[in-house]
């Protein structure tokens, strides 16, 4: 009898021991995320629920759409169901102020992600990325392309968009391109024939490509009946695409008309192969693994009693107070780096591209 319990008590061990240890449960995690429209959105979703769960969290994410009803029940809901700390990537980051006053009731910390929650000192660390440096890159990549294209051409005729008002970032990405660009301006080396410049004029509602489609129609007939465009600042893959299906609408790309030098952002797979094609000419590479990397550190160090990591306590001034952020790293991304930067970082698969 001895010999059979050292033996039951001998694989019970060893079945304990090869079972793999599951995470025990840290806490529970609310994501808000905008809208599925944008395959970015969707990567960011999954990458924070995965690395939330591997932590030991419980997660919720929820999409709203573009829908800031949707997104304040999302969030209000999120905050009833007892979660421990709140995710939010604000459709409108200035709408969110008496729902984050709930989740500081609740003692419910609150990340924002990518986008600025302004307005409300209930926001309590922001995960995003160097959204300046964003904007100098696109610019950046901009000039290079004109004076690949069109070396011997001057000035450059150029056309300016911008993001969506109701997003901070779009204010950020505007100024860092124009820190490139307006020197240019001044001196006479770029041209904005429609004169339309400002994010009160230039900037794209919800971030919409058919509303950029539709602008980008109305800025050819009324200012390039006699002379050719030779660049656009674009600040998103999606209006990029947009963009581009207007210019090729009226012959750019084919016969000697060569197609203008577009920019983007997000290095979304339509946009890659776009660039391949050379229709457009760059776009900007966030790696979003890495920010719910960030993400999901700050929530853990929240939750475990510990200080969030973070590199910027200047830059992010949300109306009510500076807040704490960590700031990633941009890459510009071209026909001639998308694979290292892209398929060798794993981010895609090559067979996605090609």
């Amino acid at each position: 009898m001895a010999i059979t319990r050292r033996a039951l008590g001998a694989t019970v061990l060893a079945l304990v021991l090869a079972t793999p240890a599951m995470p025990q449960d840290q806490g529970y995690v609310g994501i808000a995320m905008p809208t599925k429209s944008s395959a970015r959105w969707i990567d960011d979703g999954n990458n924070m629920v995965k690395q939330f769960e591997d932590a030991g969290y419980r997660t919720d994410l929820q999409y709203a759409e573009d829908n800031i009803p949707n997104q304040l029940a999302q969030i209000e809901n999120m905050i009833t169901k007892g979660v421990d700390a709140l995710v939010i990537a604000a459709i409108d980051g200035t709408t969110l102020t008496s729902a984050l006053a709930n989740a500081a009731a609740m003692d419910i910390p609150v990340i924002a992600y990518d986008r600025l929650i302004r307005d409300s000192g209930d926001v309590d660390y922001y995960a995003t990325f160097d959204n300046f440096k964003v904007g100098v890159q696109q610019a950046e990549t901009l000039v290079a392309g004109l004076k690949e294209r069109f070396p011997d051409t001057k000035p450059w005729n150029v056309e300016l968009f911008g993001g969506s008002p109701d997003d901070n970032n779009a204010y950020f990405f505007y100024d860092g391109a124009m820190s490139v660009l307006q020197p240019m301006i001044d001196s006479g080396e770029i041209e904005i024939v429609s004169g339309q410049m400002g994010m009160d004029t230039v900037g794209t509602l919800r971030w919409d490509g058919s509303v950029a489609q539709a602008r980008m129609d109305n800025l050819l007939s009324a200012n390039y009946t006699e002379q050719r465009i030779h660049g656009v600042l674009s600040p998103y893959d999606g209006l990029s695409i947009g963009i581009i299906s207007s210019l090729q609408g009226v012959g750019y790309g084919s016969g000697d008309l060569k197609m203008p030098i577009v920019t983007g952002q997000d290095a979304e797979i339509p946009s890659v192969k776009a660039i391949l094609r050379g229709d457009q000419y760059s776009t900007i590479f966030k790696d979003t693994r890495e920010l719910a990397r960030v993400t999901v550190g700050m929530v853990d160090a929240l939750l475990q009693g510990g200080e969030p990591e973070i590199n910027d306590t200047e830059t992010y001034d949300n109306g009510v107070k500076v807040v704490p952020s960590y700031l990633l790293e941009p890459v510009p991304v071209t026909a001639e780096n998308w694979e290292k930067r892209l398929v060798d970082s794993g981010y895609y698969e090559k067979s996605e591209i090609k």
